[in-house]
């Protein structure tokens, strides 16, 4: 799996080169997330019994993604008439543009760059992370999550944002570091269903983190 705190960290990261428009910020940590909720459709594939090859790292890291992300955002720009949804859509492409560059840079498997046509790419082909490193990157899921949340509770104390939130979301970043100090010597200890109990604590994970960040839009935009 991909970890997606890291990927929000990136699109966090992007505040100090990106022009202040309204809803760009959130778009681009919004899109850097987004692809790796792929792994919902891995999750049903794995429960209905079907083959899960193509499901990750293929259509939602494309560039076919990139480009319907905007055009959708766009179209509902105009129908509302809100010139901040176009950038939301130019943020989204952005931020998945990142996340496809992320992973080719820094993971060890490709992206399905030009699905739905042939077009695999993995600068890695070939290299084999260490059996305890690659073991630990499940695990590792949670603890750049919290990171990534860390980020967002510092930002808007801060900027004294989203306070009524706050004691929520200090919730959310305990009960991820109880799931990583529990799931990390699992993942080295549980030969058989680790990745289908962790899954489950990762698609939550994953999609709090989606939720919050459009929950707490008002930090990310001070």
């Amino acid at each position: 799996m991909a970890q997606a705190g890291i990927h929000a960290l990136a699109g966090a990261a992007a505040r100090k080169v990106v022009p202040r428009r309204e809803w760009l910020l959130l778009g681009i940590i919004l899109g850097n997330v987004f692809p790796d909720l792929d792994n919902y459709a891995v999750a049903v594939a794995t429960l209905g019994g079907l083959n899960t090859h193509g499901l990750h790292r293929t259509f939602t890291h494309s560039l076919l993604a990139i480009l319907a992300a905007m055009a959708v955002f766009f179209v509902v720009a105009q129908v509302r008439r809100q010139p901040r949804w176009t950038n939301l859509g130019v943020g989204f492409g952005v931020g998945i543009g990142m996340h496809i560059i992320l992973d080719l840079l820094i993971w060890f498997n490709g992206v399905e760059l030009l699905w739905p046509w042939d077009g695999w790419v993995n600068l890695w082909e070939g290299v084999e992370p260490p059996a305890w490193f690659a073991t630990l990157l499940d695990p590792a899921e949670l603890l750049f999550i919290v990171l990534y949340l860390v980020w967002l509770a510092k930002a808007a104390r801060d900027h004294h944002t989203n306070a009524d939130f706050l004691a929520t979301l200090r919730l959310w970043i305990i009960a991820l570091v109880v799931l990583f100090i529990i799931f990390t010597p699992l993942a080295y200890l549980m030969s058989r269903g680790f990745l289908t109990v962790f899954g489950v604590a990762y698609l939550i994970s994953i999609t709090a983190a989606f939720i919050i960040t459009i929950r707490m839009r008002q930090t990310i935009e001070a």
